[in-house]
Parts: structure tokens; sequence; C-alpha cells
């Protein structure tokens, strides 16, 4: 692979309960274990990074097949819903809900540039044949 960025960030404290922070400073957060999870919830958590990880990249992903079309997106939107959940083998697996939104196109050119996205996006294509994502493209 030819090497375009390289991000960094380091990891203090105890993991979901501690700190963690990129090396450019752009990410410094106090990591906690949701509620959900046994935690206080009061600090983020992996899966709400990788859910806005996921999200800006695919987004971005979505806007690059767009101009691929000559096609101008202005109100488009990507959510990432990530959940993870007790895996067969005593550990811990993810899932991911990604929900397209453009409203100015027709359903049937929306979902042909979110399943080119999903071909492209590089977290696509890290979990692809890894966990269950699942790509829906909504009207509103």
């Amino acid at each position: 692979m030819n090497t375009l960025y390289t991000a960094e960030a380091l990891s203090t404290g105890g993991g979901r309960d501690g700190h963690v922070k990129s090396i450019s400073g752009q990410v410094d957060l106090e990591m906690r274990p949701p509620k959900e999870m046994g935690g206080s919830g009061e600090g983020a958590n992996p899966e709400e990074l990788f859910a806005a990880g996921y999200a800006a990249c695919f987004h971005s992903a979505l806007q690059g097949m767009a101009r691929a079309r000559k096609i101008t997106l202005t109100d488009s939107t990507v959510g990432a819903r990530v959940h993870i959940g007790p895996n067969d083998d005593g550990g811990f697996q993810l899932a991911v809900d990604l929900e397209v939104v453009i409203p100015e196109l027709d359903h049937a050119t929306a979902q042909e540039l979110a399943d080119a996205a999903h071909q492209v996006c590089p977290y696509s294509n890290a979990t692809r044949g890894n966990i269950v994502v699942n790509v829906t493209v909504s009207d509103d």
C-alpha cells in the first residue's frame, strides 16, 4: 500500500475507562463505558468514535462517487449506528447500520451512489467480510 496519511492516537489509563488523544491534538477525549455496558456513560466510547469515523468516511466516499457522475449533492447525510454484543466465542463483535439520505435525488440514483460508495469507502473495505454492515437509503 502506498500510504497517503497516517493517523496516530494514544490510549492511557485503562482503555474504555481512560483517556485517548491523537498525536495531532484534534482528538482529546475522556473515555468511559456506556451505561448499557456498566459504565458511567460520562465520556466517549470506542463505538461512538467508530460510528463518527465511519459516517464521515462513507459520506466522503458518497460525495466522491457523486462528483465522478457529475451529480451535486447539497443536503446529503450519512448516519452510522455501531452495535456491540457478545459473540459465540466468549468475546465481542460489532455490526453497523449506515443510513444514507439524499433528498435531492430519486431513490434509485441515491441507492446507486450508496452502493458505489460502499465499494470504495476504506471503512467498508476494512469491515467487508468481517462484520455485518447494512446500508440503507432513506427518503427523509
